[in-house]
């Protein structure tokens, strides 16, 4: 499992565009093989984090070179965001309890 965590405070003049752009992006990595989930949270100091998972490496490289993600990261760090963070990571062990 692969584990990109992208943390961002957005440009508030421009939330309209991130939210269309975050539409399209979302579609987009649900049809990248080995995809596995993704979900957003924004903290109260209004740092946004994503977290994908991708079941595999390959998986994750294909989403991350995908020419339209490519150009909404493009945008992003140009106009959409004040400052970001991006980690991709490996996961070692998993625990869980469901029910």
């Amino acid at each position: 499992m692969i584990v990109t965590v992208f943390r961002h405070r957005l440009n508030p003049d421009t939330r309209d565009e991130y939210a269309a752009l975050l539409t399209r992006i979302v579609e987009l990595s649900k049809t990248i093989p080995g995809y596995v989930s993704q979900k957003r949270f924004t903290a109260d100091d209004g740092e946004r984090v994503t977290i994908v998972e991708f079941a595999t490496e390959e998986g994750q490289r294909a989403w991350a070179t995908h020419p339209d993600h490519v150009a909404a990261m493009r945008l992003g760090h140009e106009k959409l965001y004040t400052d970001f963070k991006v980690q991709v990571c490996d996961v070692r062990r998993t625990a869980r309890k469901t029910g």
